[in-house]
């Protein structure tokens, strides 16, 4: 490779954070960062459960550019964690962004991990890929959201590709593996068996497989004509695909079904981020 092709300017950033209980409460233990990938202070709007907010300071992600973020939730303690905007992907010229998401849950914890959507402009090449390893009998709700392009400013995802790939294991064999690949040139995004000419996809996932919450969820939103959602459970997982043309509907769906999810899965009534008000 010539000195001419390599990207010098990339950010390289790592994000650890460790929460454990103590006396009854969830605290954020530890916390170490390498480069504009961040979080502030704690929230306890419930008093025990631990709320961050993820921040990464330069507003965007281009080609290049390598994310990771390790979350450690130990024994008994219970985070949640969200974003307080859209993640953008920007134009990459020919350069791969990398973001990797590592979320470790430990026996009898809890994570709810709901981040933002996040944003894939035309011309961006971006590689994701979440994994999740949940300990014995260790709880999990989590969602991620996709935008291909800006439909809504005219601005379609007509070159470029995403990346993502979710996996989720319990104690270390694989649960939920998944793997796709949104080539702007690809019929996968026009197609009915691929995304159907929606701009937005999502997926939320969590560990139950109550049938009466399948069957409510079902009810909720199977009539809508502006998106399309599906309710299954797989491996006792209950996974929630979404799919539509904005991605504040999509964050406002997997919301509402946060909200009949979250008392089956942790006990606890829905206690939205205050950031998502703001």
């Amino acid at each position: 490779m010539t000195a001419a092709c390599v990207k010098t300017d990339a950010w390289q950033a790592r994000l650890e954070l460790q929460y454990e209980q103590q006396a009854g409460k969830t605290v954020l233990a530890r916390r170490a960062h390498n480069g504009p990938l961040l979080v502030q202070r704690p929230f306890y709007p419930e008093n025990h459960v631990c709320h961050s907010y993820i921040i990464h300071p330069p507003g965007g992600v281009v080609g290049g550019d390598e994310l990771q973020i390790d979350i450690q939730v130990k024994a008994d303690a219970h985070a949640l964690l969200t974003t307080p905007a859209s993640g953008k992907f920007y134009n990459s010229h020919a350069h791969t962004a990398q973001m990797t998401q590592n979320l470790n849950v430990e026996s009898a914890a809890i994570l709810e991990w709901l981040p933002q959507d996040n944003i894939f402009f035309e011309g961006s090449r971006s590689r994701l890929k979440t994994q999740v390893n949940l300990q014995d009998d260790a709880r999990f709700i989590g969602w991620e959201i996709s935008c291909l392009g800006r439909p809504l400013s005219g601005k379609l995802f007509t070159q470029g590709q995403c990346d993502q790939q979710i996996h989720l294991l319990r104690n270390g064999l694989p649960v939920l593996v998944e793997h796709g690949i949104f080539n702007a040139e690809h019929p996968i995004l026009t197609s009915n068996w691929g995304l159907g000419g929606f701009s937005v996809s999502g997926t939320l996932l969590a560990t139950t497989d109550d049938k009466t919450l399948v069957e409510n969820l079902r009810s909720c939103f199977d009539h809508s004509s502006e998106f399309k959602l599906t309710v299954t459970v797989i491996n006792d997982i209950l996974v929630c695909r979404f799919l539509g043309s904005q991605g504040e509907t999509a964050r406002k769906v997997f919301e509402q079904a946060w909200q009949l999810i979250r008392p089956v899965v942790t006990g606890n009534t829905a206690c939205s981020p205050r950031i998502w008000k703001t």
